[in-house]
């Protein structure tokens, strides 16, 4: 069944369209969400189907891990995250916005990204919890910048479809793996290494 497409203004999204993605999630189907960077594939993950399911759409592997989208360090604390001086600069200059911190948690290291974008945000704080997502285009695909671009690469695995319009960065975020205090870029992404390091030195 194709999915339900809802436009939203990007800035100042539909409380009805919220309400039906967030209702597709608690049903433990997946959503499109617009990002400032890229379109995201997005499930509950505390839903078992609905992560395996976003993994066959994906075409990845399950024991692959997808970051979570998150609305605030709540969900990260809650998640017994490690948030060493490092971590709380990266993430007081960087958050809301295009920066992926993985971070030691009693599970093993998870991704964590608080994006900065009103409609991510808003199904978000609706949904009253983490996301799990993961770039809207099947792997080894260009991330897709578009919904159309999203529903073409992952068609009827799709609940609901957010499209904001094409998204204003076209470049996945950075990801940053952080470890007893030591730093490793695993990807520059949206921010330049140099940037990442500024805040770094400045914490230290």
């Amino acid at each position: 069944m194709p999915p339900r497409i809802l436009r939203v203004d990007p800035h100042n999204p539909d409380e009805g369209a919220v309400r039906a993605a967030v209702a597709a999630l608690a049903a433990g189907r997946l959503v499109i969400l617009p990002t400032e960077t890229v379109y995201g594939l997005c499930a509950d993950p505390r839903n078992e189907a609905a992560m395996a399911a976003l993994c066959t759409a994906k075409g990845r592997p399950e024991e692959k891990k997808c970051a979570r989208l998150v609305a605030g360090l709540d969900p990260l604390l809650r998640a017994g995250a490690i948030l060493c001086p490092t971590a709380r600069a990266l993430a007081a200059r960087f958050w809301p916005g295009p920066l992926t911190l993985v971070l030691d948690t009693p599970g093993g290291p998870e991704g964590f990204r608080w994006p900065d974008h009103a409609v991510a945000l808003a199904v978000l704080r609706a949904f009253g919890g983490p996301l799990v997502a993961t770039s809207a285009n099947r792997s080894g695909e260009a991330p897709a910048l578009t919904a159309p671009d999203a529903v073409a690469a992952l068609g009827d695995a799709v609940e609901v479809v957010l499209d904001s319009g094409p998204v204003p960065g076209g470049v996945p975020s950075a990801v940053v793996r952080i470890h007893d205090g030591q730093v490793e870029v695993l990807r520059a992404g949206a921010i330049p290494e140099a940037q990442i390091f500024g805040p770094i030195r400045n914490s230290s």
